[in-house]
């Protein structure tokens, strides 16, 4: 494929068969797939996911997102008794909620979930999405009051492609190994592939550190702009551990595990920040400046997670590997196959 235009989105795009879309997770995660992809010739070598060791380089640092998935759809219905969908997004601050909800609301409205669950309109946003305050019995509660009723009345928010409802295994399967800080919306999803003996193994061979990036449903919108550089990149709450401080401002090369502690690493490379929200666009025009080597998922056609992997490889390079994969019939998107870039 020649002549592409890294700025336009059109050349993003690339057509995925439907039976490649990975609707359920496969068992045992790690005997998911893994393609090889190697920049110094070119090489495109297929494995599974459980030899993901073998590939490493030696001397590299990983850099893995701990970000865990809370149970952000709730199902509900107005006072005056429309039934509505709400998707939590992120806190805006120890109240106010970010959030899309299927179904129309105005300012005001009240909603009513189970468990004497509410909340309140707040704020209806040009881009769709709305703010609202929740309430238990009547009292407003704060964000991390919220957390624990959500575990038992809310829903895995499984990505609108899956084309599912939730279900038991999701709770267990859409949460990495080594989930800890609540607050993603969306999985990390490359990490969905690492199994308890894996993960540990991999970690006593390699210098590895912890940053927290809670992924937000902004990582699904796809770019509408003609231009990639038009599309307004949704931003994420973060934080870097004193670990992953020390190991990004060492000399080793680092691996990083999914696009999410990619585009933390990067932020805090141009910003120095440590915490707060981070809204860095990776493209081939925004390469990566610290992290050398990625693991990630297949992502879907004109999305910023594709754009981030040509950002690694180029343009031409990234639609060969998607073609390979495609002919290979991997699974693709989040519980779909992986793919590692060295």
């Amino acid at each position: 494929m020649t002549n592409l235009d890294p700025l336009l989105t059109s050349s993003y795009h690339y057509e995925l068969p439907d039976e490649l879309i990975a609707t359920h997770p496969i068992h045992p995660r790690d005997h998911a797939r893994l393609l090889v992809y190697n920049r110094s010739d070119k090489t495109i070598t297929h494995a599974r996911f459980d030899a993901l060791e073998s590939f490493l380089p030696q001397n590299c640092g990983i850099i893995f997102n701990d970000t865990k998935v809370i149970k952000a759809r709730l199902y509900g219905k107005k006072e005056s008794g429309g039934a509505i969908e709400l998707l939590i997004n992120r806190p805006l601050d120890a109240y106010a909620i970010n959030v899309y909800i299927k179904g129309r609301v105005k300012l005001n409205t009240l909603l009513l979930f189970d468990a004497d669950l509410t909340a309140r309109i707040t704020a209806l946003n040009e881009d769709g999405s709305r703010e609202v305050n929740f309430y238990l019995r009547e009292c407003r509660i704060r964000f991390e009051e919220l957390l624990p009723i959500l575990e038992k009345v809310g829903h895995i928010p499984l990505p609108p492609y899956l084309g599912r409802e939730d279900n038991s295994e999701d709770e267990r399967e859409y949460q990495s190994v080594f989930a800890h800080y609540e607050g993603a919306v969306a999985a990390p999803t490359a990490s969905l592939h690492f199994s308890d003996k894996l993960f540990e193994a991999v970690c006593s061979s390699h210098p590895h550190a912890f940053v927290t990036l809670h992924v937000g449903s902004g990582t699904f919108k796809p770019v509408e702009a003609e231009i990639i550089t038009d599309h307004p990149m949704h931003s994420e709450y973060f934080d870097i551990s004193a670990s992953a401080q020390e190991l990004l401002h060492s000399d080793i090369p680092l691996l990083s595990i999914g696009t999410t502690s990619t585009r933390t690493v990067e932020y805090h490379v141009r910003t120095q920040e440590l915490s707060g929200e981070a809204n860095l666009f990776l493209h081939p025009n925004n390469p990566p400046q610290r992290v050398n080597h990625l693991l990630t998922n297949f992502h879907l056609p004109q999305s910023t997670l594709l754009m981030l992997v040509a950002s690694f490889v180029g343009l031409e390079e990234t639609h060969r590997i998607y073609q390979s994969a495609i002919d290979e019939k991997y699974r693709f998107f989040s519980y779909g196959d992986a793919m590692l870039i060295l």
